[in-house]
């Protein structure tokens, strides 16, 4: 069981330490690397505390503290990707709205081409 909390531990590390140099390289945005920093602090804190693993386990039904922890990590990262799949799906309409209406200013563009001919 310490063994993957010591994983866990130097994972969420590594993903802290990941998002932190992103952002500040500018490759990240703040308020989508927020998301990022809390479920790595969680893990961490989670991966730290194993008193605190097993009454969440026992809440969940789940006996075994790192199988919780399993639980618990998939459950986050599911959540944070359903976070970044609407934001990807109102990008992607408000990409669509720009495109229409960049091509309906081309078209006035041209129209009052043509008539100052």
């Amino acid at each position: 069981m310490e063994h993957l909390l010591d994983l866990t531990t130097a994972l969420s590390l590594l993903l802290l330490v990941l998002v932190l140099a992103s952002l500040r390289r500018a490759h990240i945005r703040v308020e989508y690397s927020v998301s990022w920093l809390v479920a790595a602090a969680a893990l961490l804190f989670l991966s730290r505390s194993p008193g605190v693993l097993r009454v969440i386990g026992g809440l969940l039904g789940i006996s075994n503290p790192p199988l919780a922890m399993l639980m618990i990590s998939g459950g986050v990262f599911l959540l944070i990707f359903f976070r970044f799949s609407v934001i990807v799906s109102h990008l992607r309409d408000d990409n669509i709205a720009l495109a229409q209406r960049v091509a309906i200013l081309e078209f006035h563009i041209q129209s009052f081409r043509n008539h100052g001919n």
